[in-house]
C-alpha cells in the first residue's frame, strides 16, 4: 500500500477516534487528493495501490425519508432497491449531498461510516466478507482506514446485505 501513517502518527478524526475508543486493530493511509479526481473511491483505490473490490465507499441514502448510510465498494455502484429492502424499508434515493455532510458531519469525499455525527442505520454490502481487511475513509479527503470488515460492521452496528451492483 502506499505511505503508511500509524493511528499515533495519524491526525485524529472522528472515524480514527472511534476506532481507536472500540481497541479494534486498524492502520491508516494518507495520499496526497487531487481534487480533480473523477471518483474519490477509485484515487483511493490506484493511490493506495489496492484493489478497488478491497476500497469500500459511504454514501448516504433516504430510505423511506431516513438517513441510512450504504458501504459498497468503489467498483460497484449501490442498488438503491436492495438497499430500501436490506433496511426494512420500501422505498430508497440518495440523499442530498448537503444533507449527507449536514447529519454525517464530514464533507463529501471523506464521508466514513466511523465516527459521524449521529449514529445512522448502515448496511454493509456483502462482498466485503470476501476480504480479509477493507479500506473506507477515515473522515477526510486523503486518508483512509483499513479494518477487517467484521470490526467495521460491529462498530457500525451494520447490516449486511448484498447491496451493490457490477
Amino acid at each position: 500500500m502506499a505511505k503508511k501513517k500509524s493511528r499515533q502518527q495519524s491526525a485524529a478524526t472522528p472515524a480514527t477516534v472511534a476506532a481507536t475508543r472500540a481497541g479494534i486493530p486498524f492502520t491508516t493511509h494518507a495520499y496526497e487528493h487531487d481534487p480533480a479526481a473523477a471518483s474519490y473511491g477509485a484515487e483511493a483505490a490506484e493511490a493506495l495501490g489496492v484493489a478497488p473490490e478491497q476500497v469500500f465507499k459511504t454514501l448516504v441514502a433516504d430510505v423511506d425519508g431516513a438517513p441510512t448510510v450504504a458501504v459498497v465498494p468503489v467498483s460497484a455502484s449501490l442498488d438503491l432497491k436492495a438497499l430500501a429492502s436490506a433496511a426494512g424499508g420500501k422505498r430508497a434515493t440518495m440523499a442530498d449531498p448537503a444533507a449527507a455532510e449536514r447529519t454525517t458531519g464530514y464533507v463529501r469525499g471523506g464521508i466514513s461510516p466511523l465516527g459521524q455525527r449521529r449514529k445512522l442505520p448502515t448496511v454493509l454490502d456483502a462482498s466485503a466478507a470476501e476480504q480479509r481487511t477493507i479500506c473506507v475513509s477515515a473522515g477526510r479527503r486523503g486518508l483512509e482506514i483499513e479494518l477487517a470488515p467484521e470490526d467495521l460492521a460491529a462498530l457500525t452496528e451494520a447490516i449486511t446485505a448484498p447491496v451493490a451492483r457490477s
